[in-house]
């Protein structure tokens, strides 16, 4: 059983809710209380750890209560607390964060967000892995290249996708994550890809999209993007800049739809 003692209110707050969100198990006790003795793991705050030397203890921030109950509940299942990352790469990519064989957290952000996540969600965590699937060359290439301090293993996400059924539309790249959570990979320090011409074009084509005059960036500037150097945003602002825009089919002048003006 999970024992939260604590005299932090701010602590006791933010862990009581998370666990019953979860619906966990649990009781509390004041500090001078004995340990019920059926306690697995104690959690208490930083102040108050040491009158549980004798129990195993986590120790919860209260800006961050859901860390102290993943590693809780790993501490109670046994399964030793390592975590595994599982990402399913794409313009929003999809992360699984599992704590043995438990999915303990979940996200979809921008690319541009999807390390800082994974770097905090690996944070502290005992012996860390972050398994990429090696679809989406260009996004997975830009993850494996910018994560640091953790070991990264290309997977082959073949088939780790699942049918979805009535009601669970959107969910499809949380759940590719998991299942490339649980597959082992090759490890990669860097991946090097080269962009294929269709690559470069649907780069330049999503430049126009979010661009505020229907103009794309031009082939160099899309190759940086491709490389994980700028993202598609920041490419822009160095469009407008130069004031390039030569290219076929992105002056300014082009037809709403991107067509080329007549003659």
């Amino acid at each position: 059983m999970i024992v939260v003692a604590t005299a932090d209110f701010e602590v006791y707050h933010g862990v009581v809710n998370e666990l019953r969100d979860r619906g966990t198990t649990f009781t509390t006790v004041e500090l001078d209380e004995e340990l019920p003795q059926r306690t697995s793991v104690v959690i208490s705050d930083a102040d108050s750890a040491d009158a549980f030397a004798d129990a195993t203890t986590v120790v919860a921030d209260p800006d961050d209560p859901r860390r102290a109950v993943d590693r809780a509940l790993a501490a109670v299942r046994g399964d030793g607390g390592r975590t595994i990352i599982g990402v399913d790469p794409g313009r929003k990519p999809g992360i699984a964060v599992l704590t043995g064989e438990t999915v303990v957290a979940a996200f979809q952000v921008p690319l541009s967000d999807a390390v800082d996540v994974i770097e905090r969600e690996a944070a502290d965590a005992s012996a860390p892995v972050v398994r990429i699937g090696d679809g989406s060359r260009l996004e997975s290439a830009t993850l494996v290249n910018d994560l640091e301090d953790v070991r990264v293993e290309l997977v082959d996400e073949t088939g780790t996708t699942p049918y979805l059924g009535t009601g669970a539309r959107g969910m499809g790249d949380v759940l590719a994550a998991v299942n490339i959570a649980r597959l082992e990979g090759e490890v990669a320090d860097e991946r090097e890809i080269e962009p294929t011409a269709g690559e470069i074009q649907v780069i330049k084509d999503r430049s126009r999209e979010q661009s505020e005059h229907n103009r794309a960036i031009d082939e160099g500037l899309a190759r940086r993007v491709a490389a994980g150097e700028l993202t598609v945003d920041e490419a822009l602002a160095r469009h407008r800049d130069d004031g390039t825009g030569s290219e076929t089919g992105s002056s300014e002048t082009d037809d709403a739809d991107g067509s080329e003006p007549s003659s």
